[in-house]
């Protein structure tokens, strides 16, 4: 099945905003509209292959061309969630979603409510009130949904609970665009009041997340997947507790006071610390992001003349502060000795790097080992 016309392939640079990307065509830069307003921090790496089409009539738009797709490891991952409605009508249209067989499309964009939902479906006798998410964030195995907080899909999950509550039958499908994924789950660690939120009221609305694949010409292949959900799992972990990492960005060379470390020197670049708070993590974190006048841990005095960059949570019952310390050691350009790790027999628990680490696939490889694939080393 085809959803796009014709595409041609670019080079991904940079992302100055949430709807554009610049890209390397033909040895120049063009500047492409991306209908997509998630991070996508692990898909768009500098250097990665991007497919594009060029809109005939544009309109009022300042760009000719649309990104549709991303290459990850050979592979292409459908970036236009304009698009998403339309694969999950063909899906209905030829019985590939699991609980949803034979399920007839009464309408779309149906307003109820506050919300407006994607469908309203007849299966036999019975109308159902069907939400779409599209997922593009996946490790090896296991896919997450969603990369950036999410309110409004929230708010969808407790309307659909709402509308069950009077008689409704309701569902949401999320569509992974992986065609690897064997295990769904809400990514708690980036939005912890949706995951929790699914979890409540997956009694009441009914979740289906399938995987699908794109071809090389950007035709959606056959094979759909349901993927399972490990709610028990889902339920330890997704809590206010767990590990974090910080990315602070120095411009210059500052020679700084750390406590007993004495007055350290750290050349410009990108620090990454790992922290841990097994009780009121967002607290901790949140702390973090803002300058604070009295210090009480190295990271304050080194907070204190870096500028704030990112905050990462990976949410566990496990204390994995140490064991995602090592994984850094391996990645990291640089590491500074002994800094803030006085209560355990880690050499350090902050790293350099030259660059950002947003920009390279190990960092976002460990990332996605340590909140996504360790699911599959647990023992359940």
């Amino acid at each position: 099945m085809r959803f796009f016309g014709s595409t041609f392939r670019a080079q991904f640079l940079s992302r100055p905003n949430r709807f554009l990307v610049r890209c390397r065509w033909k040895g120049e830069t063009i500047s492409v509209f991306l209908p997509n307003p998630g991070r996508l921090q692990e898909l768009l790496l500098p250097g990665r292959v991007v497919y594009l089409t060029e809109e005939k009539s544009a309109g009022e738009r300042k760009t000719r061309y649309t990104a549709v797709a991303v290459e990850r490891e050979g592979h292409p991952v459908m970036l236009h969630t304009h698009r998403t409605n339309g694969v999950a009508r063909h899906l209905l249209e030829n019985s590939a979603i699991p609980g949803l067989e034979g399920a007839e499309i009464l309408k779309s964009e149906v307003g109820m409510g506050r919300s407006r939902f994607d469908f309203l479906l007849r299966q036999d006798t019975e109308t159902i009130l069907l939400e779409v998410k599209s997922c593009t964030l996946f490790g090896k195995e296991t896919a997450m949904f969603p990369d950036a907080v999410t309110e409004r899909g929230a708010r969808h999950l407790a309307e659909l609970a709402a509308l069950s509550r009077k008689g409704m039958r309701t569902a949401v499908v999320f569509i992974v665009h992986w065609p690897f994924s064997r295990i769904f789950m809400p990514d708690y660690h980036t939005d912890l009041n949706f995951s929790l939120t699914l979890v409540r009221t997956r009694t009441r609305v009914q979740v289906i997340p399938v995987s699908v694949g794109w071809n090389q010409d950007l035709t959606l292949s056959q094979k759909v997947r349901l993927l399972h959900i490990p709610w028990d799992y889902i339920k330890r972990e997704a809590r206010d507790r767990g590990s974090y990492i910080l990315v602070l960005k120095l411009r210059n060379r500052r020679n700084i006071p750390v406590g007993c470390l004495g007055t350290l020197s750290f050349p410009p670049g990108f620090y990454i610390y790992v922290g841990s708070a097994m009780a009121n993590l967002e607290s901790r974190m949140e702390r973090h992001r803002h300058l604070r006048k009295r210090h009480h841990w190295h990271i304050d005095e080194l907070r204190a003349a870096a500028e704030f960059h990112s905050l990462q949570a990976v949410r566990s019952s496990d204390r994995l502060e140490c064991e995602i310390a090592r994984a850094l050691s391996r990645i990291a350009d640089w590491e500074v000795s002994a800094f803030g790790a006085s209560d355990c027999s880690c050499k350090t628990h902050l790293f350099g790097m030259a660059g950002d680490p947003i920009f390279r696939p190990d960092f976002h490889s460990l990332l996605q080992h340590f909140r996504m694939d360790r699911f599959a080393e647990t023992p359940k």
